[in-house]
């Protein structure tokens, strides 16, 4: 399991969904506590099924 300041959110540009590793991804089956850089290259956004690449990090 990740460090805290190992774990940051990332947002689509798509449709704003923010996938926050402290909540995980529930629809995805990702447990909380998995960082946004260790989930699969073909992860995909659980609103718009935008891939990893439409996601930026915020803060």
């Amino acid at each position: 399991m990740a460090q805290p300041e190992e774990m940051y959110q990332c947002r689509t540009v798509n449709c704003g969904y923010i996938y926050n590793p402290d909540k995980g991804d529930r629809k995805g089956k990702i447990p909380k506590g998995v960082r946004f850089e260790d989930l699969a290259e073909d992860w995909k956004c659980p609103i718009c099924g935008g891939g990893k690449k439409l996601f930026k990090p915020l803060g």
